[in-house]
């Protein structure tokens, strides 16, 4: 029942130890100008996981920006990506 409002991402569970509580990993491409070429980075998200969703760690999902539920923690997940782990 949490309202979801601002970015939606998608990622890579990658810690789930804490209670409803799991680090989600997204990377992506930075342009630096100097060197005229793309460099990998990769950001780190604290989400909640509510009881309705099936997660465990190294499922690919897509999470949601809602309200602070936390110091550390303002998205949700919201459901699973389809496809296979290849």
């Amino acid at each position: 029942t949490l309202r979801v409002r601002g970015m939606i991402l998608e990622g890579k569970i990658i810690k789930f130890k804490a209670n409803k509580t799991a680090v989600f990993e997204r990377e992506y491409l930075y342009y630096d100008s100097k060197y005229k070429r793309y460099e990998r980075r990769r950001s780190r998200i604290h989400v909640h996981v509510p009881p309705c969703v099936e997660v465990k760690e190294g499922d690919r999902v897509i999470i949601g920006e809602c309200r602070p539920i936390a110091k550390s923690v303002s998205f949700v997940v919201l459901g699973k990506v389809g496809g296979s782990n290849a």
